[in-house]
């Protein structure tokens, strides 16, 4: 997944609400929108067209202009209180109406690709915590101000988004900070509402781990549902609509119960097996990764919408006997297959 989420990098297929929320933040500061929007060629009228699509390149360089623009360090956390998860379309109607936490941290981890995603973002559960990590995916941003600027705002908005959908009593426990703290530790504590801890090897929030059999204030089982049927469709079209690693997902998909070989897939796109490798080498990815990411996508379909043994999932998804899927199921997930059906369907 995080392969596939650098593809995004220039895809025109986001709404700009992250620049129009950073643009708003920025003003109050007496910087202007010709200083936000150099270089993007993008209006400020536009911004404000439903029809206008951004990439995540955009907004990146919008960030890296205000920087350069002297915006205040407050601005990655001041503009990550502008964006709640109303703004996000159904991604974040979804996550308000996700029926326990559990499902919300799930739901938003898997789908988080259809967020303007400058980070690629995990969670795993602990015995005390339950734990955001983000890691840095675009490896071209070179400015460290930059970097942590993306880093900073992610986390506040994680935040942001999970008091959103369990209420404004909930705190995390703690953030670790990949950077030093120096001149920033108030404002961390202020905006992350919590201990912050720099110079750490990631970055990371903890939250309380009792919260994730919570309901959300919106929590409603029949509205998650058709809200990620939405949202898988979505997703579906986002990794189709990225270059060539999107026409080789495309293939797959298309094939789901004898997937072609990388020289099957190469034939199709009429070029060969070495430049088919080049190319999505130049897209970090690999026909492996992709076709890992493929089976998942499927995997969990089945397991979600129909009544299909592991055994008859593994024999459609290509794989020797149920065992070697299941193996490669919880790699991909975190869960045996039984247990993530289980935890996601709903009575």
């Amino acid at each position: 997944m995080a392969s596939f989420q650098a593809n995004l990098l220039n895809q025109k297929i986001y709404a700009p609400y992250k620049i129009a929320a950073l643009l708003e933040t920025v003003a109050e500061q007496g910087i202007s929108a010709d200083k936000v929007l150099k270089g993007l060629n993008l209006s400020q009228a536009e911004l404000a067209d439903p029809a206008t699509l951004v990439t995540i390149k955009q907004y990146v360089d919008a960030c890296t202009n205000v920087i350069e623009a002297g915006a205040n360090l407050a601005t990655p956390f001041e503009t990550a209180t502008r964006l709640h998860l109303t703004a996000y379309g159904m991604y974040g109607y979804a996550l308000l109406t996700s029926p326990t936490m559990r499902d919300y941290f799930n739901f938003g981890v898997k789908y988080h690709p259809l967020a303007t995603p400058t980070l690629y973002m995990t969670w795993r559960e602990t015995e005390e915590s339950a734990v955001f990590e983000f890691k840095e995916t675009y490896s071209y941003i070179k400015s460290i101000k930059t970097r942590n600027f993306l880093i900073q705002q992610q986390m506040a908005q994680n935040i942001t988004h999970i008091r959103d959908s369990a209420g404004s009593s909930l705190f995390p426990i703690k953030a670790l900070l990949s950077y030093l703290g120096k001149d920033v530790e108030q404002i961390h504590k202020q905006y992350l509402l919590c201990d912050c801890y720099f110079g750490q090897e990631v970055n990371e929030i903890h939250y309380p781990k009792s919260i994730l059999d919570q309901s959300p204030l919106l929590g409603n089982q029949l509205s998650i549902k058709l809200l990620q049927e939405t949202c898988n469709q979505l997703l579906g079209r986002t990794k189709m609509s990225t270059g060539i690693t999107g026409e080789v997902y495309q293939i797959l998909l298309m094939s789901p119960n004898s997937f072609p070989n990388m020289e099957a897939v190469a034939n199709l796109l009429c070029i060969t097996t070495r430049t088919l490798r080049r190319k999505l080498d130049a897209e970090l990815t690999s026909y492996r990764e992709i076709l890992d990411d493929a089976r998942c996508t499927l995997a969990t379909e089945y397991l979600l919408v129909t009544k299909m043994s592991t055994e008859d999932i593994a024999a459609r998804l290509g794989f020797s006997d149920s065992a070697n899927f299941r193996r490669a199921f919880k790699r991909w997930t975190g869960k045996h297959p039984t247990k993530f059906a289980k935890s996601r369907k709903f009575n």
